[in-house]
């Protein structure tokens, strides 16, 4: 029989953990000190998994029953969830350190020491106010010159010709390749 919120809120810890059922492979794990943790066991190439699906109450009933569900379309489609949850974590992590803005901070880091401070300020002013409100955080190195090139011909940038053919040479610096503008 599936599990209902009014059951979940009232169970009370055992001596050891107990498992509370509720339909296709979803349970709630409730351990001796109170934690209810949500588990999903399946089978994916004739090996028994479980998969976390988060801790009640900060993930509900109704989003655990989600979070089975998105995992068993991933099994139907032949892909394993907990290798794809450790493929997406590191993609963010990639993402959060090769990061267009990352790089071109460490980039100014190192360079700036170099420079007398007026041009080291511009330099870092343009990039703050030109570039990294359009890349963002999360665009990659290597798609910078897509992102100039659109900055570029936009108008609304509202960059002078001087100033993109200025930003195109900062970032060239940092080893995007540009396409003709």
């Amino acid at each position: 029989m599936p599990l209902t919120n009014t059951k979940i809120r009232t169970i009370k810890p055992s001596t050891t953990p107990l498992k509370l059922s509720d339909e296709k492979g979803l349970y709630l794990l409730v351990t001796p000190t109170g934690g209810k943790w949500w588990r999903l066991d399946y089978r994916f190439s004739g090996k028994r998994k479980t998969l976390s699906m988060g801790v009640y109450p900060d993930v509900s009933l109704r989003d655990a029953r989600d979070r089975r569900d998105t995992a068993r379309k991933l099994l139907a489609d032949g892909m394993d969830p907990a290798e794809n949850r450790k493929a997406q974590k590191s993609a963010r992590s990639d993402r959060a350190t090769n990061s267009f803005e990352v790089i071109t901070r460490e980039w100014y880091a190192k360079h700036a020491p170099n420079w007398a401070e007026h041009h080291s300020d511009r330099i870092i002013q343009r990039f703050e106010r030109d570039i990294f409100p359009w890349i963002g955080g999360g665009g990659k190195l290597m798609s910078c010159s897509t992102h100039i090139k659109s900055l570029a011909n936009e108008r609304r940038a509202g960059l002078s010709n001087s100033t993109t053919l200025q930003v195109k040479f900062l970032c060239s610096l940092l080893g995007c390749g540009f396409p003709s503008f």
